[in-house]
């Protein structure tokens, strides 16, 4: 058994120090076998998925550098939500790595209920994606409905230029940094020929 242990604090205060939770993290490791455990720390807001220690911590368990991991308690590792936090787990989990939580006895994620939390851990990760897609979905709608147009805005550029340049022998690059549009638009657009508006085209 190789253990890690992962340990967080927003702030380094009195109130809050890394030992206070890496202390009886250590005992235990100690007590499951482990005389020097892998640590990974952070001192930044757990709402913050973008955190270096747990960044590695992903990186050296998808590496399997490890196989069980000890937290003081869930909200040390994510404050992001159930749905992020269900997440982190499966992945974990995923990658072979128990879990094991001072404070919360009864998570351990490859212990006889772990098909439980496996299927928790799903369906919960799932909600959390469909209500991503519905806030997407309700934010498209709102945009339509006060009339902007969504998707790429329209290139327009001058493609009679374009082809009277191209006749005098101009390369494809030289008329598409003259007209300023990249050569895969311009090779398109003259391919193409649309209908003109104005002696412009839009593309």
């Amino acid at each position: 058994m190789r253990i890690a242990i992962y340990i967080r604090i927003s702030t380094n205060t009195e109130r809050q120090d890394l030992n206070n939770q890496l202390k009886p993290l250590r005992e235990w490791a100690l007590r499951l076998g482990e005389e020097s455990p892998i640590i990974y720390e952070d001192e930044a807001s757990g709402t913050k998925s973008h955190r270096n220690g747990l960044k590695m911590l992903l990186e050296d368990g998808h590496k399997r550098i490890y196989d069980t991991l000890l937290v003081w308690a869930l909200d040390r590792l994510s404050r992001e939500g159930i749905g992020r936090m269900a997440g982190y787990l499966e992945q974990l989990r995923s990658y072979g790595i128990r879990v094991l939580s001072h404070q919360e006895p009864w998570l351990d994620t490859a212990g006889p209920v772990s098909e439980l939390l496996t299927a928790i851990f799903g369906w919960v990760a799932q909600q959390e994606r469909n209500r991503i897609r519905e806030r997407v979905k309700a934010g498209l709608n709102t945009a339509k409905a006060k009339g902007r147009k969504l998707g790429r805005p329209q290139r327009r550029f001058d493609l009679e230029r374009a082809k009277k340049m191209l006749s005098n022998g101009h390369s494809l690059r030289e008329v598409a940094q003259a007209v300023g549009v990249p050569r895969a638009t311009l090779a398109r657009a003259v391919s193409k020929t649309p209908a003109l508006e104005g002696g412009k085209i839009a593309f």
